[in-house]
């Protein structure tokens, strides 16, 4: 099967009330909290609710939101391919956790997002840091990482 796009890699989310979203997915919802991080003054929480993308919430992105991101293995060849067929982007290239990213918008005024994934899974590894003072935690997993300090 042709995926001219990749993979649809995030589902990325706008949060009025992070907080109370992130309990919402978590306890209400079920979701497997994958990552969840303050930094660079905003809030990013990943969730995994199905097969397919993670969610992510975020406080930074305007409530009511949602921004597709796909993933590809070489960015620039499908840039120069989408180009070439009159695609442009509206913003980028920037750098996430992940890699380069693009963002654009079809004749409608939809915001989607092409990643390059350079370094998949950066965040998984920064959440897994236990010295990362960037990464949320809950008191449980505080709790339960200073139970496996000595003394």
């Amino acid at each position: 099967m042709h995926t001219p796009l990749g993979r649809l890699a995030y589902l990325y989310v706008g949060s009025a009330s992070h907080d109370a979203d992130v309990a919402y997915y978590r306890d209400v919802l079920g979701g497997e909290l994958v990552w969840h991080f303050d930094k660079f003054g905003a809030r990013v929480a990943a969730f995994r609710l199905a097969e397919g993308p993670l969610v992510l919430l975020a406080d930074h992105r305007p409530a009511g939101t949602c921004l597709p991101i796909f993933g590809v293995r070489d960015l620039q060849a499908v840039v120069r391919e989408l180009r070439g067929r009159g695609w442009q982007a509206s913003g980028g290239p920037f750098e996430i956790p992940d890699g380069p990213c693009y963002l654009f918008r079809d004749p409608s005024g939809n915001e989607l997002g092409l990643l390059g994934l350079a370094r998949p899974d950066a965040l998984v590894a920064a959440y897994a840091d236990p010295g990362n003072s960037a990464a949320l935690r809950t008191i449980d997993e505080e709790e339960g990482e200073d139970d496996d300090l000595p003394g």
